[in-house]
């Protein structure tokens, strides 16, 4: 059994030639359409409208990702950090900080 009937097979040919010419335009954008698949879609979409014998449209794929049994809800605590940052290293960064803060308002 054929899997497109005779008016997809129109519509397809139509829309090839259309592209060919340079007269065929993509529907949103309107922009001249080059590329020969595109030229196929829209042709079998045409075909769709019009009630002609055209497989489903292809549905996006979805990762297959297989169910796994549920881990147990366990809450760590959270993890300390090896360095310590010395208190005079942070005093340094809230000077800096603040000496550029205010040179910024002085500015403007």
């Amino acid at each position: 059994m054929a899997k497109y009937g005779a008016k997809s097979q129109s519509k397809v040919k139509r829309a090839m030639d259309e592209m060919k010419e340079g007269k065929l335009k993509s529907g949103r954008s309107g922009k001249k359409v080059t590329n020969p698949k595109q030229a196929i879609a829209i042709g079998l979409s045409e075909a769709r409208k019009e009630g002609g014998k055209v497989p489903k449209k292809a549905s996006p794929k979805k990762s297959a990702k297989k169910s796994s049994p549920k881990k147990s809800a366990k809450k760590s605590a959270p993890k300390k950090s090896a360095k310590k940052s010395s208190p005079k290293k942070s005093a340094k960064k809230t000077a800096k900080k603040s000496t550029k803060k205010s040179a910024k308002k002085r500015g403007k």
